[in-house]
This record gives C-alpha cells, sequence and structure tokens, in this order.
C-alpha cells in the first residue's frame, strides 16, 4: 500500500463486514495515515448481527463515515448464508472444496460498489479484508482474482483510463488467522465488537466453522478470553 505524502491524507474505502479481517484491514488503512470511509452491505444474509457489528466497529475505530448499502443477493439463493433451507457447515471446511457459505458473486458485486464509491470521493485505495489461507478457499478471496479485479478497475473507471485509479489492497490475504488476531491486538481492534459467527445469536455459536477456526487463532495468539466459549465473549 502506497504511504501517504507528507502533509495530505488521502482516502480509502474499507469495505466492513463486522467481521475481525475487515476490521483489521480498516485499522492498517487508519494506522498508513488514510482518512478511511467503511462501506457494509445488507445483502439478504441470515442475520443482522454483523450489521450491528460493522456499525459497532466504524464508530470505535473512528472512520471518517460508514455507508450501509441494500443488495438484496439472497433473492436466488445458492449459499447457506443468504438461504435458510441450507444448512450451515459446522464439520470443518474440506480442503479443495468450496463450502456452501460462498456467496455467488458477492465479492465481485461489493468492490465493484465500493470502486463506485471510491471513484466519487477521489479515493485512491479500496482496503480488503479477504483473505486467502483462511480453509474456506472461495474463489473471490485468492490473489489471482484481486490482480483480475484490479485490470478490470483500471478499465472501467474514468480514473482509472485516467491513470489514477483506487488500487485494490487486501493486506492480509496471505496472513494466517493468529497472525490477523495479533495485528488486530497491535492496533487496537475492538475484537470483542465484531463478528464472525454465521448464526445470529446473542453469542456466537462456537461450532460453526467460522467461530472454530476465529477461536483456535485466539487461542494461538493468546487471548482464549475473547473466543466464543469465554465468559462474557
Amino acid at each position: 500500500m502506497a504511504q501517504p505524502s507528507p502533509g495530505s491524507r488521502p482516502t480509502a474505502v474499507a469495505l466492513l463486514s463486522g467481521g475481525l479481517d475487515s476490521a483489521t484491514a480498516a485499522a492498517l488503512a487508519l494506522e498508513a495515515g488514510y482518512r478511511v470511509i467503511g462501506l457494509s452491505f445488507d445483502y439478504g444474509q441470515r442475520h443482522r448481527r454483523e450489521l450491528e457489528a460493522a456499525t459497532a466497529v466504524a464508530a470505535a475505530l473512528g472512520l471518517a463515515e460508514h455507508h450501509v448499502i441494500d443488495v438484496n443477493l439472497a433473492a436466488w439463493g445458492g449459499s447457506s448464508l443468504t438461504d435458510t433451507t441450507i444448512a450451515v457447515p459446522s464439520g470443518g471446511v474440506e480442503v479443495g472444496v468450496i463450502p456452501s457459505t460462498y456467496v455467488p458473486g458477492r465479492n465481485t458485486v461489493f468492490i465493484a460498489l465500493g470502486l463506485s464509491l471510491a471513484e466519487a470521493r477521489g479515493a485512491s485505495q479500496i482496503v480488503l479484508g479477504v483473505n486467502a489461507v483462511d480453509y474456506s478457499g472461495y474463489p473471490d478471496c485468492r490473489p489471482d482474482y484481486l490482480d483480475a479485479f484490479q485490470t478490470l478497475a483500471d478499465l472501467a473507471s474514468k480514473a482509472g483510463r485516467e491513470g489514477h485509479g483506487a488500487r485494490l489492497w487486501a493486506p492480509l490475504v496471505y496472513w494466517s488467522k493468529a497472525e490477523i488476531v495479533r495485528q488486530a491486538l497491535r492496533l487496537g481492534v475492538p475484537i470483542a465488537a465484531t463478528w464472525s459467527c454465521y448464526a445470529g445469536g446473542e453469542r456466537p455459536c462456537g461450532v460453526c466453522d467460522s467461530c472454530r477456526i476465529r477461536d483456535a487463532a485466539l487461542v494461538e495468539a493468546g487471548r482464549p478470553d475473547l473466543a466464543s466459549g469465554a465468559a462474557g465473549a
């Protein structure tokens, strides 16, 4: 990520899901000196708990703005995160198999909307919390996808054609979940306010794949008190 020049404070648009990864990526952009606009999506997910978390994270990090956009991807289903007739997986992610929690086209839609906001506001970065090594294997979280989208973004926008389009920045793409936790702790990310659970209860379920991956990382990073089974978590 390019560092802001002395005396300037350029803008970055951060896609903010409410989860730990996107919150950490946004915090890294703030640390680098960017004015950060948060962008979240009500896409018909199983619950609104993560949107509540996104709002809380945006406030805690002191983002310049936070927008929540309605994009109903649940209308055609195809994912256990948008279709309640499909069970949320809890038996572990099988290597080489894209799980049912993959939402068709989600990141393509989200990044395109982020690109629109970035160009409208003159933002130089689009900050993404995507990760290619967290066992999910989603096709739209991989480096080759990000490289291809960058090419598209440069061709699809006026700013890109003029040579100053927004750059996609995915600082966590190769990080382990434990490293993400360690960086979140260093940056003061409000981990307890983030939400990664696929369920939408008052407390994380602790059994879905997302909870188990997050909990294992918290334990590895020395913060078992923040895991789903801990008192007050």
